[in-house]
C-alpha cells in the first residue's frame, strides 16, 4: 500500500491554526456511522452497537496521517478481476493504465489453460451475483477488497460477522480470486505498474490538497480538529472514473475513486469531506435538531431519498452541506478584476462593472439554493443565510454551529417548506450521478443495430472503416466494425456478406468475446444450412476462445447439444422427427435460402466487452 499524507494541507492548516488560536471548541464526541455504499448515501447508524459489529479495515491506521491518498494492491486485484470478466464501464475515459493491465491479463490468459479456468470461475461467480446491472454491483466488491490481503495470501482480514453486509454477500469469491491472481501473476503485474501508480498519485496530490485546504480555510477549521479521525482517499485506475464510493467506519471516512486525465471528481470528494467535517458537529447537537421534526411532515411529497424524508438529523446535515457548497462552488462565471493603473476618474465605472459581476455570481448561487429547496432540502436557504453571516465573523464553524442550530425558528422553516412547490423528479445522489455520454462512432452503430436499424448501423460502421483505412487496419476498432457489419448483414438477409464479415472479424480481432460470438453466429448459420459437423466445430472454437462470460458458454454448449433451428426450418436428416423446437425468438427464412433474416436471427449478442448489440 502506498500512503501519501497531504503534507501541504498539514502545513497550511497548522499556520491557519495560529491565526485562529483560542477559537477552537472542545473536541466533540464522534457518532458512529454505518458503511456507505456506492449509492453515496452517508446514512447514520442508529446505535453504537450496530457499528461495533463491523471491524475497521486495516488501511485505517490509527497511527497514520489524518488525511491521506493511497493505492491498495487488494483493490487493484479485485478491479483487475472485474475487468477480466467484462467490466467495461468508463473504459474509454479511464487512464491508459487500465487498458495496459487488461492487455497483460489477456496475454497471461492466452498462454495458460489453468489461468483461463480460474478466470472462468471468477466470472461465473460475478455473473451469478449480479443484482442491478449497474455500478451498484461493483460496490460490493469494492467493499470486500478493503477486507482482503494482497497476493499471495489473498484472504479475509476479518470474520464475516465483523464485515459490512454488502461485502459478506460476495465473500465466497475470495478463494476464486486467489486462484485467478496466482494463475495470471497479478502481483507481478502490480509491481510492474507501481511506477505508473506513483505518477497518477503525484497528479492527484496537489489538487486534493488544495481542495482540503480551501475547504478548511473557508470553515476556519484548524488541522487539530480531526485528531483521532481519518479521511482516506483510495485511487484505483482500474475502476470506472464515474464511480465514487464512500464508506464510513465510525469516525473514519474512506473514499474510493478513479482518475481520468490526472483528475478525480473533486466536487464529489469534497461533498464527502464536508460530511467528514460536519457530521460530528451536528451529531453532538442531535437533541436540539430533533425539535425540527415537524419539518418532515412538510416534505413527504418531495422527491427525496427516504433517509432524508424520515430523519431530521440526516436532512439537516445535507442541507448545511449544500448551503456551504453553494457558497464555495465554482460558478463558472469569469472573475472580473479592475485593471491596474486606471485613472481615478474612471474608478466608479469599473466599480460598477465589478458590482455587476458580483450580482451575477450571487444570482447564480441563489439559483442553486432554490433548486435544492424545490428538491426537498428545505433548510438549505436558512443555512445559506447563516453562512453569509458566518463569513464576516472570525469564529470557526465549530464555534458557530451551535448558535445556528439553536437559533433556528422551526415554525418559520415549517411555513417556508409548506409554501414550496416541490419537483416531481429527484436529482440522483452526488455519488450515484450518472455521467451522460453522447453516443458516437461504433457505439452509435451498436445502438442503431440494437434498435433494428441495420442500414443505419452498417452505414456508420462502413463509413468509419472507409475514413481511416490505413490507421484502422488490423485494429480492435476495425474488428468491431466488421462484427457490426456482419450482424447488420444478417438482419438485412445477406448471409454471404455476414459470413465474410464474421471471417474478417476472426482474422483481425484479439478480443475473446468478438471471437467467441463470431464463431457462434457462424455455427448457427451452418446449422441452418444443415452442415451440422461444421457447425459443431465452430461451437467448439467458440468455447476455446474463452471470453469468460456465462452467456457465451451457455450458447456454445447449447449449440453442441442441439442444432440451432427456427420454426419452419427442417434439415433432411430431421424430416422424420417432426418439426424442430422453436428458437428463443421467432425467425423467418429469406426467400430461396434456409438462412433466416429479420431482426431476431440469430439471437443478438449480449452486452459485454464493448460489443453491445
Amino acid at each position: 500500500m502506498t500512503v501519501r499524507p497531504l503534507r501541504s494541507f498539514v502545513l497550511l492548516a497548522s499556520a491557519f491554526f495560529l491565526l485562529f488560536a483560542g477559537l477552537l471548541p472542545a473536541p466533540l464526541p464522534a457518532q458512529s456511522q454505518s458503511d456507505s455504499s456506492a449509492s453515496g448515501q452517508s446514512s447514520s447508524s442508529s446505535t453504537m452497537e450496530m457499528y461495533q459489529q463491523e471491524k475497521t479495515p486495516t488501511l485505517v491506521d490509527p497511527a497514520g496521517p489524518t488525511i491521506s491518498l493511497v493505492s491498495l494492491e487488494p483493490m487493484f486485484v479485485m478491479a483487475a478481476a472485474l475487468n477480466a470478466c467484462g467490466y467495461d464501464e468508463g473504459l474509454d475515459e479511464s487512464a491508459p493504465l487500465r487498458k495496459r493491465v487488461r492487455a497483460e491479463i489477456n496475454q497471461a490468459l492466452a498462454k495458460s489453460e489453468d489461468a483461463r479456468n480460474a478466470r472462468d470461475k471468477v466470472c461465473l461467480f460475478i455473473a451469478q451475483h449480479r443484482m442491478t446491472g449497474t455500478e451498484r454491483d461493483i460496490s460490493q466488491y469494492v467493499s470486500l477488497a478493503l477486507y482482503t490481503t494482497p497476493p499471495p495470501q489473498t484472504e479475509l482480514t476479518a470474520q464475516l460477522s465483523e464485515m459490512p453486509p454488502d461485502s459478506t454477500a460476495v465473500a465466497e469469491i475470495v478463494p476464486l480470486l486467489k486462484d485467478f491472481a496466482d494463475s495470471v501473476d497479478l502481483h507481478g503485474i502490480w509491481l510492474a505498474m507501481r511506477l505508473t501508480y506513483d505518477q497518477e498519485a503525484d497528479q492527484l496530490h496537489d489538487a486534493l490538497s488544495r481542495m482540503i485546504v480551501n475547504t478548511n480555510l473557508y470553515l476556519k477549521m484548524p488541522a487539530s480538529t480531526y485528531s483521532g479521525r481519518r479521511f482516506i482517499v483510495v485511487f484505483e485506475p482500474m475502476l470506472s472514473p464515474h464511480l465514487v464510493n464512500a464508506r464510513i467506519y465510525g469516525a473514519d471516512f474512506v473514499v474510493v475513486v478513479s482518475p481520468v486525465n490526472g483528475q478525480i471528481r473533486m466536487n464529489d470528494v469534497r461533498h464527502i469531506y464536508l460530511h467528514y467535517i460536519i457530521e460530528p458537529l451536528l451529531y453532538s447537537r442531535s437533541n436540539a435538531i430533533d425539535r425540527a421534526d415537524p419539518i418532515l411532515k412538510e416534505i413527504r411529497e418531495a422527491p427525496l431519498p427516504f433517509m432524508y424524508r424520515s430523519n431530521i438529523l440526516a436532512l439537516t446535515v445535507e442541507c448545511l452541506i449544500k448551503a456551504i457548497e453553494a457558497r464555495i462552488m465554482d460558478t463558472g462565471i469569469p472573475e472580473y478584476k479592475i485593471p491596474a493603473g486606471i485613472d481615478r476618474s474612471d474608478l466608479p465605472r469599473y466599480e460598477h462593472e465589478r458590482q455587476l459581476y458580483q450580482d451575477k455570481v450571487n444570482a447564480f448561487r441563489w439559483s442553486v439554493v432554490h433548486h435544492d429547496m424545490v428538491q426537498g432540502y428545505v433548510l438549505t436557504e436558512y443555512f445559506y443565510r447563516e453562512m453569509l453571516i458566518f463569513e464576516k465573523q472570525p469564529a470557526s464553524l465549530g464555534d458557530t454551529i451551535g448558535e445556528m442550530v439553536y437559533s433556528m425558528d422551526v415554525d418559520e422553516e415549517v411555513h417556508r417548506a409548506r409554501r414550496i412547490q416541490f419537483d416531481t423528479v429527484s436529482d440522483v445522489d452526488v455519488l450515484e450521478r450518472p455521467v451522460p455520454r453522447k453516443l458516437e462512432g461504433l457505439d452509435l452503430a451498436e445502438a442503431r443495430l440494437s434498435n433494428g436499424d441495420a442500414a443505419g448501423a452498417r452505414s456508420i460502421a462502413q463509413r468509419i472503416l472507409d475514413s481511416h483505412p490505413d490507421t484502422l487496419k488490423g485494429t480492435a476498432d476495425a474488428a468491431r466494425a466488421d462484427f457490426i457489419l456482419a450482424r447488420a448483414a444478417i438482419l438485412s438477409g445477406q448471409p454471404e456478406a455476414a459470413i465474410s464479415d464474421f471471417q474478417q472479424t476472426l482474422a483481425t480481432s484479439k478480443e475473446p468475446r468478438l471471437l467467441a460470438w463470431s464463431h457462434i453466429y457462424l455455427a448457427r448459420m451452418l446449422d441452418l444450412d444443415c452442415k451440422r459437423d461444421e457447425a459443431v466445430a465452430e461451437y467448439k472454437l467458440a468455447l476455446a476462445a474463452r471470453d469468460g462470460q456465462q452467456d457465451t458458454r451457455l450458447a456454445a454448449e447449447r449449440g453442441l447439444k442441439k442444432a440451432y433451428a427456427v420454426r419452419g426450418h427442417v434439415c433432411d436428416d430431421d424430416a422424420d422427427d417432426g418439426p424442430p423446437p422453436a428458437s428463443d425468438q421467432p425467425e423467418t427464412a429469406a426467400p430461396g435460402t434456409n438462412r433466416p433474416t429479420g431482426s431476431a436471427a440469430p439471437a443478438p449478442l449480449p452486452h459485454g466487452a464493448g460489443t453491445t448489440p
